[in-house]
């Protein structure tokens, strides 16, 4: 990923050649789930940076933040954390479970 730069009202971080997403300023937003299927390379450095910022995490979207993740049973992982405005993130190395 890589900051692209003020947008108008935003701040766009490019994710790849087809993905930016933009980050806005606001006083009032609602909170939203947001989804990402990753490589295990990928969901290695982004749980690392989790763990690292002493973010709590869960294993499943209810039930509170056990600070477990997810093991399918044929490989793949998933794990649930929230950014500091409140959104609901997911990492998910595998889309069926």
């Amino acid at each position: 990923m890589r900051y692209a730069g003020e947008v108008g009202p935003f701040a766009a971080v490019r994710v790849n050649d087809s993905l930016t997403l933009d980050f806005g300023d606001d006083d009032g937003f609602e909170s939203h789930h947001y989804a990402f299927l990753v490589d295990d390379a990928e969901f290695d450095a982004i749980f690392a940076r989790v763990r690292a910022a002493g973010l709590p995490f869960a294993s499943s979207p209810h039930g509170g933040f056990d600070n477990r993740i997810s093991h399918y049973d044929r490989d793949g992982r998933r794990v649930y954390f929230a950014d500091p405005n409140g959104h609901f993130l997911e990492l998910m190395t595998r889309v069926d479970a």
